[in-house]
């Protein structure tokens, strides 16, 4: 694949999971992680597995985050830094609306951290870090 494909492989991940957030669909949402992965929520919690990751998501989406939506809007235009040819770091900017306000609550804004590795030709993430995100320097 080229870096141009790859970029855009990684992006379409992003958007991939977005879209299953807003479906309420736990199995969509961590089907791009690795069966090992890890994932650290915005508070600190860490899961570890991708069957732990669609379980704990499947919860949220049947329950306090029923109806949520996620935006996908800066997923589109993320950082992105190739390590190798078979890794990369993706830096995205998103949020979730919960109650129906802007997904870019300022409570809500997220900056997401993922590693992401090639294996069996696709892009899969291998760790994930949801922090809050804070005014820059």
């Amino acid at each position: 694949m080229s870096k141009t494909a790859d970029v855009e492989a990684l992006k379409q991940l992003l958007v991939d999971m977005a879209e299953a957030w807003n479906a309420g669909d736990g199995a969509g949402y961590a089907a791009p992680f690795l069966d090992d992965a890890t994932y650290i929520s915005y508070d600190g919690q860490l899961a570890e597995g991708r069957q732990v990751i669609q379980d704990v998501h499947q919860m949220l989406f049947d329950g306090p985050l029923k109806g949520s939506r996620m935006d996908d809007s800066n997923h589109h235009e993320p950082r992105i830094r190739l390590l190798t040819d078979d890794s990369a770091v993706v830096i995205s900017i998103g949020g979730v609306s919960i109650d129906g306000g802007e997904p870019t609550d300022a409570d809500r804004a997220s900056i997401i951290t993922l590693t992401t590795v090639r294996k069996d030709g696709a892009w899969r993430i291998a760790s994930f870090q949801n922090t809050r995100q804070q005014p820059q320097y």
